[in-house]
């Protein structure tokens, strides 16, 4: 930056040495540095007592605590002093053709004293301040007077770049843009991409153009071509990070004035940018929350009356004519997580957007501990439909297992033509849900796949049914290693010597499991027409366990 196109309201040597109170004074090194910028004067018995950095500092000193001192004034130039002031002329041994080649040298055409040069910067650095500080109350008011009109984020951004006449745009903390001014659509994405690697790299210090760690400048290659200057502030509300505040001017080398507008903008604008941010969010999640309140109604069916049902569909801009898929898997969240209800909030919010199509549209809640997804479908028949579902569940089962490192089931029944078939539609898929649990099954898993199953559902819940269920399984009720076993057993399709295997037990104790069962329920279970009708009672009793549980889950929504 140019001595001429400084801040003229900040001190640097130059204009300390423009001040009358410098009259006569002579500069004897650093000619080259004189837009150097002071912000105090320390005298040097203060300084040399001390280590800590001196950037920024000039260092005044009587001529006579410099003879034979040349070691000071390395010293004072190691630890980045910005000037040295002799306040008359320096002695003769005064090693001027050692001097720091960074470090301003000037000699005082008279003594003024430490009291006067000290009383001569503070009031320099306090006019600055108060500058500072109006100009931030200007900003802050004109920002603060929309944001209590409710004017929303995108006429705060207009104003950030009303106020630094120059682009501007907010940015969440993912690098989206939630609002722009200056820019089409188009550009600022094209831009927003183009800076975040800036944003998110470590500050540097030559960056830092303010007292605040949380505003950098810096200059990047525009996707347009040329160069240009960014200007960040990123918004932190308490210990929350939520994105940032950027003005973007279109040249590599702004005026330091300008920039120093645009550093206060920036700053200024953060807490009620970032204060918009958080009600829209809560706006947002109020909404989320009553759709999910409206899907819920749909999956279990109740409104009052088809009206109703339109009614809140219109208000949510649900097409309840159109056509639906309805998906379901596990929620469950690691344990030690703080909220685990918000944690499933955001499963199923990453389930509902695999897969993305424009002109598909998906609505999700969650219903005690399962992830709902009803997403509309666009396929013209049932085949098409199908795969479609097909295709979406396999997606939303990888995306769950990646994000929660296991591998869990997806479940979807037949399509949905219209709202009014969602409930049977999710009913279906949480059977096969139920099913998939109790078999151990991931993946996607389709009703219509588990046919062995789902033909029994309308005879579970019958007389006759319970009472198989009952002279089957009751007598091994109350010993449900007995239970176990027999599932096994049946599961390896009577086979002793893979069972066994498979349960890390002798043969021989099999053989005498196998008569225990047998006897305690009246039937050979070696006989296959026996074991038939024991795997059809342990199918009918896991159906009915599965449609008891959906049943309470429908009359406790």
């Amino acid at each position: 930056m140019t001595a001429e196109r400084r801040d003229e309201s900040r001190m640097t040597v130059s204009g300390l040495l423009d001040e009358t109170l410098m009259a006569g004074a002579r500069v004897v090194a650093g000619h080259d540095r004189l837009d150097r910028e002071l912000h105090w004067v320390l005298p040097l018995a203060e300084v040399m007592s001390r280590h800590d950095p001196l950037a920024g500092v000039a260092v005044y000193s009587r001529p006579e605590a410099l003879l034979g001192n040349g070691a000071a004034v390395a010293a004072l130039a190691a630890r980045g002093a910005t000037t040295l002031l002799v306040d008359g002329e320096a002695p003769a041994d005064f090693p001027y053709s050692r001097l720091p080649a960074d470090m301003v040298v000037v000699e005082m055409g008279f003594p003024v004293g430490f009291a006067a040069l000290n009383r001569l910067l503070a009031e320099r650095a306090l006019s600055q301040e108060v500058h500072a500080m109006r100009y931030a109350t200007h900003v802050h008011a004109s920002l603060a007077g929309l944001f209590h009109r409710g004017a929303g984020l995108q006429m705060l951004v207009r104003e950030v770049s009303n106020l630094a006449r120059n682009p501007a745009m907010a940015l969440d903390a993912r690098g989206n843009v939630v609002a722009h001014n200056g820019f089409n659509a188009d550009s600022a994405t094209t831009v927003a991409e183009s800076i975040l690697p800036l944003l998110t790299a470590d500050l540097t210090a030559a960056a830092r153009q303010s007292s605040h760690h949380d505003t950098r400048v810096e200059r990047f290659e525009a996707p347009t071509g040329g160069h240009w200057t960014l200007i960040s502030t990123a918004i932190r509300l308490g210990k929350a990070f939520e994105g940032w505040v950027l003005v973007l001017v279109p040249s590599a080398e702004p005026g330091s004035h300008d920039l120093a507008r645009h550093v206060v903008v920036t700053e200024q604008a953060t807490a009620i940018i970032g204060s918009e941010m958080l009600r829209q969010h809560s706006v947002d999640e109020a909404e989320e929350r009553a759709r999910g309140d409206f899907v819920q109604a749909l999956v279990h069916g109740h409104f009052s009356s088809e009206h109703d049902m339109r009614a809140r569909a219109d208000y949510h801009e649900i097409d309840i004519d159109a056509q639906f898929g309805v998906f379901v898997a596990p929620g469950a969240v690691p344990r030690g997580v703080d909220n685990p209800t918000a944690s499933m909030v955001r499963l199923a919010r990453y389930a509902a957007n695999v897969a993305p199509d424009p002109a598909v549209r998906s609505y999700v809640t969650v219903l005690g501990d399962v992830l709902v997804v009803v997403r509309s479908l666009r396929g013209d028949d049932d085949t098409a439909m199908r795969k479609e579902m097909t295709h979406y569940a396999e997606a939303m089962a990888a995306e769950l297992e990646s994000r929660r490192a296991t591998a869990v089931a997806v479940a979807y029944s037949r399509p949905a033509r219209g709202a009014q078939e969602i409930a049977g539609s999710y009913r279906e898929a949480r059977i096969a849900l139920g099913i998939a649990g109790r078999l151990h099954v991931t993946g996607a898993v389709s009703y219509q796949d588990l046919r062995s199953f789902t033909v029994l559902a309308d005879v579970a819940d019958t007389e006759r049914s319970r009472a198989l269920v009952t002279d089957i399984l009751g007598p091994l009720r109350p010993t449900p290693d007995l239970l176990e076993f027999l599932t096994g057993y049946l599961a390896h399709g009577g086979n002793v010597n893979a069972t066994a295997r498979a349960l890390n037990v002798h043969r021989n104790t099999m053989l005498t499991k196998l008569d225990r069962v047998s006897r305690a329920i009246g039937l050979d279970i070696r006989e296959p027409d026996h074991q038939f009708t024991v795997w059809l009672a342990i199918r009918l009793d896991m159906l009915t366990e599965i449609h008891a549980a959906v049943d309470r889950e429908a009359r406790f929504r």
